[in-house]
């Protein structure tokens, strides 16, 4: 059997292709689009069900993947950076609670994911794939943990991630409509008509960005060499942290980017304190999602997809789990809580969204209410910087400390 191996460079080049891939396919297949796929899952998945066709019947594929932890480190290092305390401000005390509603939703899928796996005579670690690694982390965070829940005995951990993460992005994508739309519908809610539903708020660059009203920096150059100094910081973070554990007598495994993440978050509040560099939130998003792209394309050229057969029904019930919880929490918790309005039926509708899938899925789900409704601000605020930001502390903490404690 003929055996062809690609360089970092030549993975690099496939995995950026793998991405315009995704796109044209989205184009192709309009339901992909439709549930807010990420390209780079699409285009990943095509090259993943290719290398299946090809493997041990006409050519098999060694890839040096050497690039794909440099990528999701980076990736994350810009999640840290968007982590400004300022956050907290823009959306005022809904912020506070949207991210605590959050958090808790976080927990309750780990205890339902592990609960369920434990019933079903499945390794515990696989409620926490099943769980908030893949539903309110995504693809990025399943496949960054992928590899580490291998090494701790789950078999088919990436694989199984993916799987699970590209279920909860088209359930998400169709739920978070329906919620909101029939919150809005039951209760007959509508937009508030003097615009005070966003309580004054906008964002901005100099909301965002650099303190004071400075504008932010958009050079390339001194974004991307910001958070080239925090992911290097972040390793040194990382040693102490588990040099701490080890001194405590506690052994303890973090994830290789926690480190990059608490560094990217100092120096991002250091600068809005100072105004040294200035970062910009547009640049550093724009970094993140290039790097996050050709990640996810990279680590899915080495999926096992064979691998998935026994574990598909089992991981499903999970799932099917998951999302009978996010709509209860959307329903009888989240709006409620944030305040019993329209706001807060569109903010219940994102919460699925972002819950079970992505922040693309939460925005996704809030611009078709609020297209058929009317304009929901402050939901829109709220609901996106903590998807985008503010659940992945939150999120890496939670995973880090139940896998840690369940292994």
């Amino acid at each position: 059997m003929t055996t062809i191996k690609l360089d970092a460079i030549q993975v690099l080049a496939l995995s950026g292709l793998g991405v315009a891939i995704g796109y044209y396919l989205k184009r192709l297949i309009p339901f992909l689009d439709k549930v807010n796929v990420p390209a780079s899952v699409a285009g990943g998945l095509f090259y993943s069900m290719v290398i299946l066709a090809l493997r041990d019947r006409i050519i098999n594929f060694e890839m040096d993947l050497v690039l794909q932890r440099v990528l999701m480190i980076a990736f994350f290092t810009t999640v840290g950076m968007g982590a400004s305390l300022k956050l907290l401000k823009v959306g005022g005390r809904l912020m506070l609670v949207f991210f605590c509603l959050a958090t808790l939703g976080v927990l309750m899928e780990n205890v339902v994911g592990v609960t369920l796996a434990k019933l079903l005579g499945l390794n515990p670690l696989i409620g926490l794939v099943a769980g908030s690694v893949t539903m309110a982390g995504g693809p990025a965070t399943a496949l960054a943990f992928g590899a580490t829940f291998e090494e701790w005995g789950v078999q088919s951990a990436t694989v199984l991630g993916v799987a699970a993460a590209m279920a909860g992005i088209v359930a998400g994508g169709l739920l978070g409509g329906y919620v909101g739309g029939g919150i809005i519908e039951s209760r007959k809610l509508g937009p508030a008509k003097n615009g005070s539903g966003n309580g004054g708020v906008e964002i901005d660059e100099s909301t965002l960005g650099a303190e004071g009203g400075r504008p932010a920096n958009d050079s390339i150059m001194v974004n991307a060499l910001a958070i080239a100094v925090a992911m290097g910081l972040g390793t040194l973070v990382s040693m102490g942290l588990n040099g701490a554990a080890d001194v405590a007598g506690i052994k303890l495994i973090l994830p290789e980017y926690i480190g990059a993440m608490i560094a990217a978050a100092f120096i991002r509040n250091l600068d809005d304190a100072f105004g040294i560099l200035r970062v910009s939130q547009e640049r550093v998003d724009e970094l993140g999602n290039v790097s996050l792209n050709v990640f996810i394309v990279m680590a899915l050229l080495t999926l096992r997809l064979w691998e998935l057969f026994n574990l598909a029904l089992p991981v499903l019930v999970i799932i099917l789990a998951q999302l009978l919880l996010v709509f209860l929490l959307a329903r009888f918790l989240v709006f409620p809580l944030m305040g019993k309005d329209y706001d807060g039926a569109v903010a219940g509708g994102g919460f699925c969204g972002f819950m079970l899938g992505t922040t693309a899925n939460a925005l996704s789900s809030m611009e078709v209410l609020t297209s058929k409704y009317g304009s929901a601000p402050r939901a829109v605020i709220v609901v996106s910087l903590t998807g985008a930001f503010l659940i992945e502390f939150t999120n890496a903490a939670i995973i880090t400390a139940m896998a840690n404690w369940l292994r």
